[in-house]
């Protein structure tokens, strides 16, 4: 991770299409240079509690994520964790991963035992576990991994593009209710 800057929060506050709040930090940059996953305060500066730590902000990994998404890929990745044990125990580890890297920006009382994504129990939300694979590396999650390899290189065309000059994102992203 490196340390935020200003520029950084403008061009995630420019990629959201609004003000980033809570970001501490960039957690994954695009090969572009861009920030492409931010991470997030576990409370925001109102009192709200925050679960989701590394916040998929790369309008382009967006834009796939909410393909897949679309295509109903988290419905059969829900299954799979049913069937397939070895996959399910390794979610699991994905899940207390994530929890402890929040656990290490604060501990919420609101949000304990609570990652992100739907883990450890279902996929809910592939922007998450793509943040998330993004932000802790290959091997540390495996449905956001597998999600990224379906997604593939993303960063191509680079993102700049995907903004408008008004800071706004040319697209919306379906389904998102939290907001850093």
């Amino acid at each position: 991770m490196t340390e935020e800057t200003l520029d950084d929060r403008a061009v995630v506050s420019a990629q959201l299409g609004r003000e980033a709040r809570g970001m501490i930090d960039v957690a994954w940059r695009c090969p572009c240079g861009r920030p492409g996953v931010a991470l997030t305060a576990p409370r925001l500066s109102d009192g709200t509690p925050f679960p989701t730590t590394f916040y998929l902000t790369c309008p382009n990994a967006v834009a796939a994520c909410s393909r897949l998404e679309a295509s109903h890929l988290m419905t059969d990745m829900t299954a799979r964790l049913r069937e397939d044990m070895a996959l399910a125990s390794a979610y699991a580890g994905a899940h207390e991963a994530y929890l402890a890297a929040r656990a290490r920006l604060g501990e919420v009382s609101e949000i304990a035992g609570v990652s992100a994504g739907g883990m450890p129990d279902r996929v809910k939300c592939l922007h998450a576990l793509v943040g998330h694979a993004l932000a802790a590396g290959p091997g540390v999650n495996p449905l956001g991994d597998e999600a990224l390899a379906l997604i593939g290189r993303f960063w191509e065309p680079d993102c700049a593009p995907r903004l408008t000059s008004g800071g706004r994102r040319s697209h919306r992203r379906p389904g998102r209710k939290e907001t850093p």
